[in-house]
């Protein structure tokens, strides 16, 4: 081809030989482009060889393991934030209904209390009996509720300090008793706290054989799939996707059932066909229906949660609704109103209990590490018991040691005032403690990275400020400063002395301190922990 020298492409007169070049000029020239392109084929074929490579790569498997509410889900999301954040995009619309049942929860919780404050005669007729108001729940929702609890007098309240406008109030707020019910039942078992009491072992595999595998399922089944049939979801292309699996489905079925019909000799198609049409209808409307009765309650729900008498009630009781998770009283106005749309934060708050073991594939989307996945095992750590008396939660941990890469121990250090929700006798960080140890003198994991994140430190902040003493729960503490850096290292200490006096041989203690709702600090964290068991150079957070 003849280069045009006259030609006004930049491009071509930058490559265009020089004028009056001489034959010895040429070969140089030739030979230097020559070598520039077989660096950039050496370059090129590396990066074909890297992503092959990074095809047949192993996933690294990550397990994350804790008490119950001890933050697990959220450095899920974290990780999934962080490395898969068009995926997080896509699921987000479908954390609504959970974000709802959260807020509802909250309140139906405040009631209860306030419900135990009226005086009898509040709740029943001359005649003795019950008294409702057509369409609504009066009485408490919880039924399990501390007799003992219920029957004590609180100090500086000689009489019952609600008014009438807090009766009203609390009438008001009785659909969502209805409400919760119904976003439970559309949510499932795992939107349920229900717990045995009862005493477990804290790590039951210690106690028993190996057991099967339970049930493991991905981020994206069961409940999110169910809600990307939504309408509010319906934007995101995620939901179409699901929805397009969701026909191919039927439409296997329906071939199948036909086939069936065929040779059986009956109609079962029709039927099971629109039987699934009207399920999915019905709850969507059941949906869409609680949210509009979240609207209409979300002044009086504000009206409750900033009520001056409703607080001081709350106070009297040491409760503290605001530092539960899954907590969005403060943004009452903003979650309740129609046409809502979670924030990456809100869908981080959200609670959401984990039921036995969940697989999240996070595949990296960007970066050096892009197309390179992760499996991470969310399992649930409840000390719950079956009908049997078998602890269900914690024995689904052990047969996922011996194919881990790494081990995520997550334990809230701001919990050591506090019991165990399954088992009032157990101080929470004690059985943090417990746990550790059971976990770090486990033969099988005795080559497995161990990752602890002392979570929660936000909350230790605000009680530590309250004047609430580590000393008087924790009598080893002795005269150490009450303030985060010191309870803090004193805490990191007793994980790191059991690390050191259990592990079957000789182990790096590694340790972040943590609050897992604040994205952007764990963000940094997460990826310091992922770059570290990636290349096996993790270093530890230094604290302070």
């Amino acid at each position: 081809m003849v280069l045009d020298l006259e030609s006004s492409d930049p491009l071509a007169a930058a490559i265009a030989p020089p004028p009056n070049e001489t034959p010895e000029q040429r070969w140089a020239r030739e030979q230097r482009e020559a070598q520039a392109r077989r660096i950039s084929e050496q370059i090129d074929e590396q990066i074909r060889a890297e992503k092959q490579a990074m095809k047949k790569r192993k996933p690294m498997k990550l397990l994350l393991l804790g008490q119950s509410e001890s933050g697990k889900s959220t450095t899920v999301k974290n990780f999934q934030l962080a490395y898969a954040y068009d995926a997080f995009l896509a699921e987000r619309a479908a954390w609504r209904a959970v974000i709802h049942l959260n807020l509802v929860r909250s309140v139906n919780g405040i009631l209860d209390v306030l419900y135990r404050e009226l005086p009898e005669k509040a709740f029943t007729t001359d005649s003795g009996a019950r008294s409702y108001t057509p369409g609504l729940d009066l009485g408490p929702l919880d039924a399990d509720i501390d007799e003992e609890e219920d029957e004590r007098e609180f100090a500086g309240f000689s009489e019952c300090p609600l008014t009438d406008s807090h009766r009203a109030l609390m009438l008001r707020l009785g659909p969502l008793r209805k409400v919760q019910r119904d976003l439970e039942r559309f949510l499932g078992a795992a939107s349920s706290e229900e717990v045995h009491t009862g005493g477990v072992d804290a790590a039951p595999w210690n106690t028993g054989g190996w057991r099967p595998r339970e049930f493991a399922v991905t981020a994206r089944s069961g409940w999110k799939a169910a809600l990307g049939r939504m309408k509010t979801a319906g934007r995101m292309s995620f939901d179409s996707t699901m929805r397009r699996s969701e026909s191919h489905r039927r439409s296997d079925g329906a071939a199948q059932d036909a086939q069936k019909q065929k040779t059986a000799g009956h109609s079962s198609v029709a039927k099971s066909s629109s039987s699934a049409r009207y399920s999915e209808k019905s709850d969507d409307a059941e949906v869409e229906s609680a949210a509009d009765i979240i609207a209409t309650c979300a002044e009086d729900m504000w009206a409750l949660w900033t009520d001056n008498t409703v607080r001081a009630i709350l106070d009297k009781r040491s409760m503290r609704p605001e530092e539960g998770p899954g907590f969005f009283l403060n943004d009452v106005m903003r979650v309740a109103a129609r046409g809502y749309e979670p924030t990456e934060d809100d869908v981080v708050r959200a609670r959401l209990r984990t039921m036995g073991v969940q697989e999240h594939r996070i595949m990296v989307e960007k970066g050096t590490e892009a197309g390179y996945e992760w499996i991470i095992y969310d399992v649930g750590g409840a000390r719950s018991l079956n009908s049997n008396g078998l602890a269900t939660q914690r024995h689904a941990w052990y047969p996922y040691f011996d194919d881990i890469n790494a081990i995520i121990f997550l334990a809230p250090i701001s919990c050591f005032d506090e019991r165990l929700a399954e088992d009032k006798r157990v101080n929470r960080l004690q059985d943090s403690l417990l746990l550790w140890k059971a976990v770090c003198s486990t033969k099988l994991l005795a080559k497995v990275q161990l990752i602890l994140f002392l979570n929660k430190c936000d909350l230790l902040e605000k009680k530590l400020a309250r004047g609430v003493r580590v000393v008087d729960y924790i009598p080893t503490f002795g005269s150490k400063p009450n303030d985060l850096e010191h309870v803090s290292r004193y805490f990191r200490s007793q994980f790191k002395d059991i690390s050191a006096r259990h592990s079957p041989t000789p182990r790096t203690f590694y340790s972040f301190l943590t609050t897992a709702v604040d994205t952007k600090a764990t963000r940094i964290t997460v990826a310091t922990v992922r770059e570290g068991i990636q290349r096996n150079n993790l270093k530890s957070a230094v604290l302070f």
